[in-house]
């Protein structure tokens, strides 16, 4: 059975479920909920400002190219409809088993990491190697700050260790820092979707760069199976497998849409059923986002995208 997103580990005084309803409350009566030092909002109408105060202008969003190098361009080469996912030329990644849990602290909801939270785990009896969400936040910026994505061929899922199953926009630009990246995590598993902030609320994009009211990340429905072009073939990596050069790989797959499944743990092997072939790409141990920088490499030089 698929774990609910909002579990978590509770400590201190309780109450986790009367601050969620209050925060609840505070959504329906028109508050705009954000994460701590983070640039996206849950936006809804602001009910609050007295009669007859001014409004501050709204900063203009600048242009989506000038924020991220996102080619504006590259949304019509988007597969929309069931026939162009199973034709177009297009990566899909899938990255399993991130470790991405909120845990109540007196503090607030926080994202569960080794770090911050090694006395949880020593409570809790807990390895604090499988609560790694920086390796999550890597990947993220090595796959939405490629090339790659920026010319529209790439598509991210990302599937957490509570089966939380979790779709990227590719014109999304994450934070940089992992502490304004774990707030908007927290945020996601708590409201289930991410959406631009919208200047017209008063509020700047910030590093948002989509237009206002897009969603940017939300929570969709299992398995990962049925957002994946049907008929496209699924590799995975592990150490263990056959060694190939991703620059020699990468020519000898199908002409169409494909699908590499990267795990986004510290350590272990990915578990999935709908993975066909497996490889390695080296003979050494890779980090998962040296694998992926590999991989979107060769993609790059074999579709021409520079």
């Amino acid at each position: 059975m698929a774990a609910s997103p909002k579990q978590s580990v509770q400590v201190g005084a309780p109450g986790g479920g009367a601050a969620a309803a209050a925060a609840a409350a505070a959504a329906s009566s028109g508050a705009s909920s954000r994460s701590a030092g983070a640039d996206y909002d849950v936006v809804v109408p602001d009910s609050s400002r007295h009669e007859g105060e001014e409004l501050r202008p709204a900063k203009r969003a600048r242009p989506m190219e000038q924020e991220d190098g996102y080619d504006p361009t590259a949304r019509a080469m988007l597969p929309r409809a069931l026939t162009e996912r199973a034709s177009q030329r297009r990566l899909y990644v899938v990255l399993e088993q991130a470790c991405l849990e909120t845990v109540k602290t007196k503090s607030g909801f926080e994202l569960l990491n080794c770090d911050d939270h090694l006395g949880l785990h020593r409570k809790f009896k807990r390895d604090p190697a499988d609560s790694r969400p920086d390796i999550a936040h890597q990947l993220l910026l090595n796959l939405l700050d490629s090339p790659l994505n920026k010319a529209g061929r790439l598509q991210v899922f990302m599937k957490t260790k509570l089966n939380v199953l979790v779709q990227v926009n590719p014109q999304i630009r994450l934070p940089r820092t992992f502490k304004r990246f774990a707030g908007l995590m927290v945020q996601l598993l708590h409201k289930m979707k991410i959406r631009a902030a919208d200047p017209k609320d008063g509020k700047a994009p910030g590093d948002v760069a989509t237009p206002s009211g897009r969603t940017l990340l939300k929570v969709v429905k299992n398995p990962v199976s049925a957002h994946l072009p049907p008929g496209a073939p699924v590799y995975g990596t592990n150490m263990k497998a056959k060694v190939v050069s991703p620059m020699d790989l990468v020519p000898a797959l199908p002409d169409g849409p494909v699908v590499f499944v990267f795990g986004a743990m510290a350590r272990g092997f990915i578990d999935a059923d709908y993975v066909t072939h497996t490889f390695s790409f080296s003979r050494y141990p890779l980090s998962a986002a040296t694998a992926v920088a590999r991989l979107l490499g060769a993609f790059e030089f074999h579709w021409g995208v520079l």
